[in-house]
């Protein structure tokens, strides 16, 4: 218990070594200017650790579709084929259309195929479940002249949605109009994707493209969907969803024209498109009208459409006193990294190592130093012929020979 206690109280205080050797100076001088290199390369250039960065970007999207195209020998304008029509922005554009015209309520037969029955006994299963387009009533009935379906309660006729219809390819050819300001709260710095450069004359006749055009606002679907690596055909076909990622790196620290938006595009449900239940994207929607007599109905639309998410990110940097300190703190402290690797190799590996420790590690008393308290406290351990004094206070200059 008494050894545990003195073992406690007791302090420990450096004591400089130098060691004369080569593969030891290599070794630390390599691993000094390895971290050097990293801090200054990486850590202050690349990742410009000398700034304080604001990643809360605000940022508010407006967009805008034009083309004409023609589907059902009909001329479809933008209120026909974009929906929805605020121009946020996430926004569909259609490109195929199955219609079920005159609905009423009433009951009918189902469409779906699995609903084929030959007496009322199949269908009493589904009472009490949701059907494929509306209500099971439990009874067989006629759907056409080779088969029969269990019979629902709904909006009639039901939905025959696997009719074969060709898209409508003049959307490869819309353009898509978008408007992008951003913020940075932190700064209170803000800015739009309408740079100084850009003028009304330009706009009339720009499209986006990676090389000539990069900070033209107007991209053409086509162009979107092929930087996006799909096929248009069938995107046009099944519908799916691309995503327009407009990306804002600033360093505030250089001029203002230096903070441009950079575009880029990708297929956000790439993982639908080999999913065999449910490829692609589409969605329903109805318009309802109402008779002489006050009955309504309406006309159901199943759309398949490429759907448009314009998404928005990016971070702002600036030059700052505090992260540039304790960086460089941070720095200078793991320069003596080089120390603790050339110690472990001392100890352990290199010849010479015992010598090393007795010259590095050196136990004081109270006792010795009662002792001794009348001149200078002079250590126990003896300095053999080869082991040189350092001019330097408190040093020792250790000198390795083979």
């Amino acid at each position: 218990m008494w050894s545990c206690i003195t073992d406690f109280f007791t302090y420990e205080t450096t004591k400089s070594v130098v060691v004369k050797s080569w593969t030891i100076g290599i070794i630390n001088r390599v691993v000094q200017l390895l971290i050097i290199t990293y801090f200054i390369g990486w850590v202050f250039l690349h990742e410009k650790a000398y700034q304080v960065r604001d990643t809360a970007i605000e940022s508010s999207v407006m967009t805008k579709v034009k083309g004409f195209g023609i589907y059902n020998n009909k001329v479809m304008d933008v209120a026909d084929y974009v929906t929805p029509t605020q121009g946020a922005s996430v926004f569909c554009v259609i490109t195929k259309l199955i219609t079920t015209e005159n609905q009423v309520q009433g009951h009918c037969p189902e469409s779906e195929m699995k609903y084929r029955c030959t007496h009322d006994s199949n269908c009493t299963k589904y009472l009490n479940k949701p059907g494929g387009y509306g209500v099971p009533t439990g009874r067989c009935v006629r759907f056409n002249d080779t088969m029969k379906t269990c019979q629902i309660r709904g909006w009639c006729p039901a939905e025959i949605d696997y009719i074969k219809t060709e898209p409508m390819m003049e959307v490869e050819n819309f353009t898509i109009f978008i408007k992008n300001s951003i913020r940075f709260p932190l700064f209170n710095y803000t800015k739009g994707n309408f740079l100084p450069t850009i003028t009304s004359t330009y706009i009339k006749t720009c499209n986006f493209d990676m090389v000539n055009n990069t900070y033209c606002p107007i991209f053409r679907v086509g162009d979107v969907v092929r930087y996006a690596q799909q096929n248009f055909s069938i995107l046009a076909h099944k519908g799916g969803v691309i995503g327009i990622k407009i990306g804002w790196m600033c360093d505030l620290d250089k001029a203002e024209d230096q903070c441009n938006p950079s575009y880029s595009f990708t297929r956000l449900d790439a993982m639908s498109q080999n999913n065999v239940v449910s490829p692609g994207y589409n969605f329903r929607f109805a318009k309802y009208y109402k008779m002489d007599n006050g009955t309504d109905y309406r006309t159901l639309v199943k759309a398949y459409a490429i759907r448009f998410d314009v998404l928005v990110n990016g971070n702002a940097g600036k030059f700052n006193m505090i992260p540039t300190l304790i960086n460089m703190v941070a720095a200078f402290t793991s320069v003596g990294v080089g120390t603790v690797l050339c110690d472990i190799i001392l100890l352990n590996f290199l010849k010479g190592a015992e010598q090393y420790k007795a010259k590095k590690f050196e136990e004081v008393s109270d006792a010795e130093l009662d002792t001794n308290s009348k001149g200078l406290y002079r250590s126990q351990l003896s300095v053999r012929h080869d082991v040189k004094l350092s001019s330097d206070s408190g040093a020792f200059s250790l000198a390795q020979y083979s």
